[in-house]
């Protein structure tokens, strides 16, 4: 229920209290053109989201301003006005919603001013314009110094979260190896049975029994690779290095699989690409996880481009970048930055088809993770250039890889 007050209230002295510096004068102009009401505990001044042509000035009680986060995370609370506040002013200065609630938590009288009033008041008085200026600027500095905090603290809470997820990971991957290490070695035996050579429907069996072991084995391991980054255990065994070289082996242990998807795989490197010094087995997995992202998302009979071209680096490092280029379904800009975050997926998960180089095919979410892990342990960098999600036009995605000629000491 709101009362508006009819007795006697000093409207000077709370005035004087939210203005500090204003002439007398210009306190007695804006008491006359404001009134006195109190409401229930519970009672909204302010709706998020809404026009509305009312400022408040807290007289007596409490209210809470709050900010509607998420469905998920509902209202965080901002602060809690009291006596000689300024409630809903920035709203009316801006022309603009509300941009958070006001409520009342306790009976609360406050003195109100229409916006009209309120306009004219600042266009004939710039000491209040400032005044009210300096007031919202300390509030937007009150308010980002809490934002900072609950960052802080939600930061600390997810890397606590993302350890425990990296530590589970790499127990659950040290407990399939042993399995699986039993399960290829128990085909293997069996493979070696006359029923099994001389019966092709057996022989099938063992083949697909293989070929899943060697899926999860793989996985495994890449899954302990993404510890090792995110751990800061990955260690470089930096050799000379020359990429003709893997490019060609990665070619042939990848010929089987453009085959079948009728994909041509161009490999085109500059003649002046240095030899790097690097470690070979992490940089042959980058290399590796980005083929295969491109074979997953290019449609069959597309084509997929592995270039290598020898680039001055920040800080005049020499240094190599690597691209592999696909005409496949694209990606959006929003997700560009995403993909290398570990575990992250675009799309449906439920809907991705399975398998390791089939289209659209699902997997962790780990590969280009270990790219960007591998790319930073050598001193370079790694992102995607695209113009689009499209499966009709099919826009494609560049993947870069840049590595320093000699890896970072660091």
């Amino acid at each position: 229920m709101i009362e508006t007050q009819t007795q006697p209230f000093d409207k000077i002295s709370l005035l004087r209290i939210a203005f500090q510096g204003l002439a007398e004068n210009e306190l007695q102009e804006m008491a006359n053109v404001t009134r006195l009401s109190t409401y229930p505990p519970g009672h909204v001044l302010c709706h998020e989201g809404a026009y509305e042509e009312v400022f408040y000035i807290i007289a007596a009680g409490n209210a809470a301003i709050t900010k509607h986060i998420s469905e998920q995370d509902g209202e965080s609370l901002l602060r809690i006005a009291g006596r000689g506040d300024l409630v809903g002013e920035m709203a009316l200065i801006q022309n603009a919603p509300r941009s958070a609630t006001v409520r009342t938590t306790t009976e609360c009288t406050v003195l109100e001013m229409d916006k009209k009033d309120f306009e004219i008041l600042l266009s004939r008085s710039p000491s209040m314009a400032i005044n009210i200026i300096r007031i919202t600027l300390d509030r937007i500095r009150e308010n980002d110094q809490m934002a900072i905090q609950v960052m802080q603290n939600a930061n600390k809470v997810l890397h606590h979260l993302d350890r425990n997820k990296l530590e589970f990971i790499q127990v659950a991957a040290h407990e399939l190896r042993t399995p699986l290490t039993v399960i290829k070695g128990y085909v293997n035996v069996l493979r070696s049975f006359p029923i099994i050579k001389t019966n092709p429907a057996l022989g099938e069996v063992m083949e697909g029994i293989m070929k899943g072991a060697d899926r999860m084995h793989e996985v495994v391991n890449t899954m302990l690779d993404v510890t090792r980054i995110d751990s800061e255990t990955l260690k470089i065994s930096s050799v000379p290095m020359p990429l003709k070289r893997i490019f060609h082996e990665l070619s042939s242990d990848f010929a089987k699989a453009v085959a079948e998807r009728n994909i041509e795989f161009v490999i085109e490197q500059d003649p002046d690409t240095p030899t790097i010094n690097a470690d070979p087995t992490l940089i042959q997995k980058a290399i590796y996880h980005l083929i295969v992202n491109a074979i997953k998302y290019t449609p069959d009979g597309g084509r997929i481009y592995l270039r290598s071209r020898p680039i001055m680096m920040e800080n005049n490092i020499s240094g190599v970048e690597l691209s592999i280029t696909d005409t496949g379904i694209g990606l959006d800009t929003e997700h560009q930055e995403l993909v290398f975050e570990k575990f992250y997926q675009v799309g449906d998960v439920a809907i991705h088809s399975s398998g390791k180089t089939s289209y659209k095919g699902g997997g962790p979410g780990l590969g280009l993770a270990i790219v960007r892990g591998v790319a930073r342990a050598h001193g370079g960098k790694a992102w995607v250039e695209s113009a689009g999600h499209d499966e009709t036009n099919f826009p494609g995605s560049t993947f870069y890889l840049q590595l320093p000629v000699e890896p970072s000491k660091a």
